[in-house]
């Protein structure tokens, strides 16, 4: 979950790599490090901290050379520091290591090191590969290497650079994500497309298992495992780098809620025929006897993903009258799962590289069943290991807290589940209209909610203060107060909580006091009165309540102290539109708190490790 950028060529190492990582800085920020090979051999600069504090030190003592790897660090094995930092080397300042993941048996590998008297300065996992390169290295770095990572267990995207061999980079894929880059006269190695898409739109993604060696002339691909060489051709990148830049926002988050108009319009895309309102999903490589006959569904996600997923259950089961469980991945994965002939899997990820979902997947495909993916993430490990992928075609997301591409997930999920219930014949063509209709008019809706967002910036500042609040709603806004708390905590640090509002007087109640805020969703006409009941019951303990209804609702005024509206549509079709006012209340109160909207702290945007 870190970034990874890697030169050889011509030019200035230094500036590529340290380009590089500042597109990838998203992923990993507690400490950031580069190593390049000079006229006076491996040499390398680190420093805990952003990336601007390693600049810092490197213009009192710049690397030069053309050969080099950085790396931006988010912690798994050690806390931020210097010493924890990467590039990780062996002693003799032979070998340079960066690596995104985890090593799994670097326990026993560093015992066994240590007893043959190498030195250990770290608390990494990854310095013992830098180690035992350097022990089992006999005149052959690419054979070496596949030695090395046979040795070892876990996931892992390695960049690696010799003294001993300096015209070669090597990359090394197993379970975490790594691109190579081939320019004239120049290669590269990154984590993630926008490190090398100033100089390069000619890409190889490394598939599982896979090495690249990299020279000035060129990349060529091998398996790690048997050395064979991999013939594939090159990928040619056709999205520009601004799609990756703020644009104007005053952060990434900002700009990416902002964007959602287009990406849920994007989404629905050519997926909805125009002139029959239909779904079509060409992108399905099942017959439509395959998907009619599948009578029971696991959803399979983590954090964000999950919340969409199980908005997905109650469309899925409304419209196809299908069973669906929602799980969590890094539980599911350890659970001895109930499969049938029938069942299908459908795995949430927005990066594609989530190591849970990932786990996930791959348990399921061992036992026969067909894994659907939504993703976000062309070229990804979920879209390459699934059966059926359903790409939500959100654009690049830098924040760290998602947004669009939730959205995106969403209304995925919603396309999936008229298409099934079209197979199936469980609606009408007219009852899938008539939602398409309202799907169609969501973009539309969305831009009202953003252009006037000035009561819940309000709301948001007067909350900045407290300790905690809690979110309410039930059905569908049950699933999407659960975003909407996560949301809150990830970027304003507060606490916070979303319940089921039928369970506040199971215990909950005992944590309302004078003062507390309460999000209270209710947007559902079918559970309506019950929700207010339980608006009621908190604001008859002193609770100040925030309540969200749609815009012909002049009711519930009368039972909250404030209430934001949103356009109407569908009550199926609502948590598209209550995630936005949400996104908005989180982003405002982190500002309001004079906090890094785009980099909160302790977490990183793709959690490729357990």
């Amino acid at each position: 979950m870190c970034g990874i950028v890697g030169y050889i060529g011509d030019k200035n190492a230094q500036e590529i790599i340290v380009g590089g990582l500042s597109k990838l800085e998203y992923r990993g920020y507690d400490s950031a490090g580069i190593a390049a090979l000079t006229a006076n051999g491996l040499t390398y600069e680190k420093a805990k901290g952003r990336l601007a504090v390693l600049e810092e030190r490197l213009k009192d003592h710049p690397l030069t050379g053309t050969v080099g790897i950085g790396h931006t660090r988010w912690a798994t094995h050690g806390k931020p520091s210097d010493e924890n930092s990467h590039p990780h080397t062996d002693e003799k300042l032979q070998f340079a290591v960066v690596h995104n993941g985890i090593i799994e048996n670097f326990l026993s590998i560093k015992e066994e090191l240590i007893s043959k008297g190498y030195n250990f300065t770290s608390e990494t996992d990854t310095e013992v590969i830098a180690h035992l390169l350097a022990d089992m290295y006999d005149g052959d770095l690419v054979g070496t290497v596949r030695r090395a990572v046979a040795k070892m267990r876990g996931a892992y995207a390695l960049g690696i650079m010799s003294s001993h061999e300096p015209d070669k980079l090597i990359a090394v894929r197993l379970a975490s994500p790594l691109i190579v880059g081939v320019g004239n006269g120049e290669s590269f190695i990154g984590s993630d497309i926008p490190a090398m898409l100033e100089h390069t739109r000619d890409v190889h993604i490394l598939n599982e298992g896979e090495m690249a060696v990299l020279t000035r002339d060129g990349v060529e691909l091998f398996s790690a495992e048997t050395g064979e060489k991999v013939e594939r051709a090159l990928f040619h990148v056709d999205w520009d780098l601004v799609q990756a830049e703020k644009g104007g926002f005053d952060s990434f988050m900002l700009k990416e809620i902002s964007e959602q108009p287009q990406s849920v319009r994007d989404t629905m895309g050519a997926r909805i025929d125009s002139e029959t309102k239909q779904i079509v999903m060409p992108e399905l490589k099942m017959s439509n006897e395959q998907l009619s006959a599948y009578d029971r569904i696991y959803i399979v996600a983590c954090g964000t993903s999950m919340h969409a997923g199980l908005v997905g259950k109650d469309v899925i089961e409304k419209l196809t009258r299908v069973p669906v469980e929602v799980a969590v991945a890094s539980e599911f994965r350890y659970r001895d799962p109930i499969y049938t002939d029938n069942t299908l899997m459908i795995v949430i990820s927005q990066s594609g590289e989530t190591a849970d979902t990932l786990a996930a997947l791959r348990e399921a495909k061992k036992s026969g069943v067909t894994v659907m993916a939504v993703t976000n993430v062309v070229g990804s490990s979920v879209s390459r290991e699934a059966d059926e992928v359903i790409f939500t075609w959100a654009g690049p997301e830098i924040a760290v807290a998602s947004t669009k591409a939730y959205t995106s997930q969403v209304v995925a999920l919603y396309l999936f589940a008229l298409y099934f219930a079209q197979v199936k014949g469980t609606q009408t063509a007219e009852q899938v209209a008539e939602i398409v209709d309202h799907m169609l008019d969501l973009p539309e809706a969305i831009s009202e909610i953003l252009a006037d967002s000035a009561k819940i910036r309000d709301f948001a500042n007067s909350i900045k203060d407290v300790n905690s609040l809690f979110f309410i709603g039930r059905s569908l806004d049950y699933a999407a107060s659960l975003e909407g708390s996560l949301k809150l905590k990830e970027i304003s640090y507060i606490h916070s909580e979303a319940y089921a509002a039928g369970e506040l007087k199971h215990g909950t109640l005992a944590l309302i006091e004078e003062g507390v805020p309460v999000i209270a969703l209710a947007t559902q006409p079918d559970i309506y009165e019950k929700m207010v009941s339980n608006i009621v019951e908190v604001k008859a303990r002193g609770a100040r309540v925030l309540g969200f209804a749609v815009e012909s609702d002049n009711e519930l005024i009368k039972s909250v102290d404030e209430v934001i509206h949103i356009p109407a549509t569908l009550p199926i079709l609502t948590p598209v539109l209550t995630a936005i006012p949400l996104q908005l209340l989180a982003y405002h109160a982190s500002v309001a708190r004079g906090l890094d909207v785009d980099k909160p702290r302790n977490l990183a945007k793709s959690v490729t490790v357990e």
